[in-house]
């Protein structure tokens, strides 16, 4: 029986676990935390019972994996729950973008811009079951279905400013801005209209689903199948350097570029070396828990109703913030998701105290302390919210790199979503799972297709692994 070594139990490490696992390969996976899930965990941060996610906590791109769907992950306890409304974006004087599962009821709420929203949304979500394995994977290959994604990608390879004069109300313009600005990348840049299309469409396909009991049932659910598959998971197993491994035939890697080339040391080709040392990260994000009275009083009702909340005002403001974090500089009115996954998961409440989950875009490395611009942005749309406040948990931008070393400078996203690194990955080549040293591979939320607990970074990656033990005659 062939063996393999998968170091990192986040939702990648451990779908290319499970992958290899299914394929007959004895799977052993090396977790340096003291428990697995890498961004997926939760816990009672504040208040006993009141449950919190420490960072993944939408999942639009998760709840339809066509990996994860594959798994039959119900029998393990992984259950997805939705909030009434998907995700709404307050402005200044009550109105709001508000986005529904259905493109039909978010375009009539958009009014005049209802058109292009379904113009940009209609057929990609129809379709996209179809062919989501074509952007959920290296971007550079030949496409299973090129229709499909050729009327997804054109728009998507553009800024997102300049889709967005698509649209002539504040509300349709700042609802897009919102969703696009999850890159931490800045909006006037090419490719970055691509992860907020991607989500968005994502969303109306599926819905921006939680996990029923926090975002570490589906880590939780991922172990169990692995466990019952006969793979074996250690924690509390920090990998320093790959001659410290135990041999196996293969072994994959959930860590970031330039962790992996110092582990791997001169075991690396150079041109791998030093392409991995030149990896860029991007902004950062501060994080705040907030254990809230009775929720937020959101002016605009519809944020009241709504899973996810981006804070941040009009589509120019958002703009003009990312420009900032990109540039180093911390703005006086940062960009701020808000999360209420209890509206979807009720249990995740204790009596009328809600877990109210945030985090604000700030530079790589932010050594200041953002909770006081956080309050402030969500007091600029829900008056009366700081007096509600009853407990807060934070996480800076080195915390954030201490509970999870693939978070260089508190950048979740694991690596800049730039052009070169969005269409490449970690390094110029077709392959980017492969590392230059056979058997070995990459499968990190740095290769493609990027963040999120969809686990097919892992699958992929798991795929090359496969190949290679099958040797150049296998399928």
């Amino acid at each position: 029986m062939s063996t393999a070594t998968v170091v990192g139990a986040g939702p990648n490490g451990l779908a290319a676990a499970i992958a290899l696992t299914m394929a007959d390969v004895q799977v052993t996976v090396l977790e340096a935390a003291d428990e697995i899930g890498g961004g997926t965990r939760s816990s009672e941060a504040i208040l006993p019972g009141l449950l919190h996610d420490h960072c993944s906590a939408v999942h639009p791109m998760a709840v339809g994996s066509p990996f994860l769907h594959s798994l039959d992950l119900g029998r393990y306890g992984l259950r997805w729950a939705w909030p009434e409304i998907d995700c709404a974006h307050p402005l200044d004087g009550g109105t709001a973008g508000v986005l529904h599962r259905s493109v039909a009821e978010t375009a009539t709420g958009l009014g005049i811009d209802g058109r292009r929203w379904r113009w940009l949304f209609d057929g990609p979500s129809a379709a996209y079951d179809t062919w989501s394995d074509d952007i959920l994977g290296p971007l550079l290959h030949l496409p299973r279905h090129p229709i499909h994604l050729a009327r997804f990608g054109a728009p998507a390879l553009a800024p997102a400013s300049l889709l967005a004069k698509l649209f002539s109300t504040e509300e349709a313009r700042a609802l897009f801005g919102g969703a696009a600005a999850h890159a931490f990348h800045p909006l006037h840049r090419p490719l970055s209209a691509s992860i907020g299309l991607g989500i968005l469409t994502a969303g109306h396909r599926h819905g921006w689903a939680v996990a029923e009991g926090g975002s570490r049932r589906i880590t939780d659910a991922m172990a169990a199948l692995l466990l019952d598959l006969g793979g074996k998971i250690e924690t509390g197993v920090r990998v320093r350097s790959a001659r410290e491994l135990s041999p196996a035939d293969v072994t994959v890697w959930d860590v970031t570029p330039t962790a992996l080339a110092d582990i791997m040391g001169d075991l690396l080709p150079p041109r791998v070396a030093r392409a991995y040392r030149r990896f860029r990260y991007g902004p950062g994000a501060f994080k705040v828990d907030f254990a809230v009275e009775g929720g937020v009083p959101w002016t605009a009702r519809a944020a009241r109703r709504a899973g996810t909340v981006h804070v941040g005002g009009t589509f120019a403001e958002i703009a003009a913030t990312e420009r900032e974090i990109h540039a180093g500089r911390m703005p006086d009115r940062p960009f701020v998701l808000v999360g209420q996954q209890y509206l979807a998961d009720p249990r995740r409440s204790v009596g009328n105290v809600h877990p109210v989950w945030t985090y604000a875009h700030v530079p790589n490395g932010y050594s200041g302390d953002a909770t006081e611009a956080i309050i402030a942005q969500i007091e600029r749309f829900a008056p009366g919210f700081r007096d509600r406040i009853v407990g807060t948990a934070t996480r800076t931008t080195p915390g954030f790199a201490e509970y999870n070393p693939n978070y260089v400078g508190g950048n979740i996203m694991t690596g800049a979503k730039d052009v070169l690194q969005l269409l490449v990955g970690p390094r110029p080549t077709l392959h980017p799972y492969d590392v230059g040293l056979p058997g070995h591979y990459l499968c990190s939320a740095a290769t493609p297709p990027g963040p999120g607990a969809h686990g097919m970074c892992g699958a992929h990656a798991a795929a090359r692994a496969l190949r290679h033990l099958r040797g150049p005659s296998g399928p």
